[in-house]
């Protein structure tokens, strides 16, 4: 993990991709998403504002951002979230890669404008759920894709936007914004121990409406965790194509 702080300086290997990693609780860690990069012999960046970590003023030291998901709300009047709402500007005007996880993708709604909600029956998405390509996003997804989600919020589709996948209960699950800034709604991320670091740590959110009970989490692990693994990896390819290194 790279030292944040102070002016940065690209790393001696010329040819290793620099990826802005942002966590959002002590004990998070980016799972396979950090997996498929180091695969790829990017070096990654992690840090976590909400305990001090500061953000690069520009993009220049870095190849992509990735802001994490977390249990808070992008509306909570919080610095660490007005603070990374607001930086997400960096990379969108820089147009460098951006990809928004569960909480960064509805801060990155917020910060193009657009409303981060919570149902009105109080609705939610946790467990594996199916959503479905939009005509511009058929090339990304399968049609139905299951994905794992575990989120009580959602976002409206900003101004400029263009939807790439859609769900029942949260119509947006997918969108980019400009040519590689993306937002999606699930968790690609998780790996079986952060599965189930979850289904103890947050056991209390199986009872909200909508939220699918432990036993269906681990059945449905089984049944579609290898097609999202692989739908990471080729949203990995999609987002940071190898000919942008260097």
């Amino acid at each position: 993990m790279s030292k944040p702080g102070g002016r940065e300086a690209r790393s001696t290997n010329s040819m290793a991709r620099r990826i802005l990693i942002i966590l959002h609780q002590e004990r998070s860690n980016p799972g396979r998403v950090a997996q498929e990069l180091r695969a790829r012999g990017c070096e990654l960046d992690i840090r976590r504002p909400a305990l001090g970590d500061p953000l690069p003023e520009t993009m220049e030291a870095h190849d992509g951002a990735i802001i994490f998901g977390g249990p808070m709300s992008a509306n909570d009047d919080l610095p660490f979230i007005r603070a990374e709402t607001d930086w997400i500007s960096v990379p969108l005007k820089e147009e460098k890669p951006y990809l928004g996880i569960c909480l960064g993708a509805q801060m990155m709604a917020k910060n193009l404008g657009a409303r981060v909600y919570g149902r009105e029956d109080k609705r939610c998405e946790i467990g594996y759920f199916p959503v479905r390509p939009t005509s511009e996003g058929a090339h990304l997804f399968e049609d139905p894709q299951y994905v794992y989600q575990w989120h009580v919020e959602g976002f409206d589709l900003p101004r400029g936007a263009v939807q790439l996948a859609e769900g029942q209960d949260f119509p947006v699950q997918a969108m980019r914004y400009g040519k590689s800034a993306y937002g999606i709604q699930f968790h690609p991320e998780l790996t079986s121990l952060m599965m189930n670091a979850w289904l103890v740590l947050a056991r209390h959110r199986l009872h909200l409406p909508g939220a699918q009970p432990d036993a269906h989490h681990r059945e449905g692990r089984m049944r579609y965790d290898m097609g999202l693994r692989a739908w990471l990896s080729r949203f990995i390819d999609h987002w940071l194509p190898a000919e942008s290194a260097g």
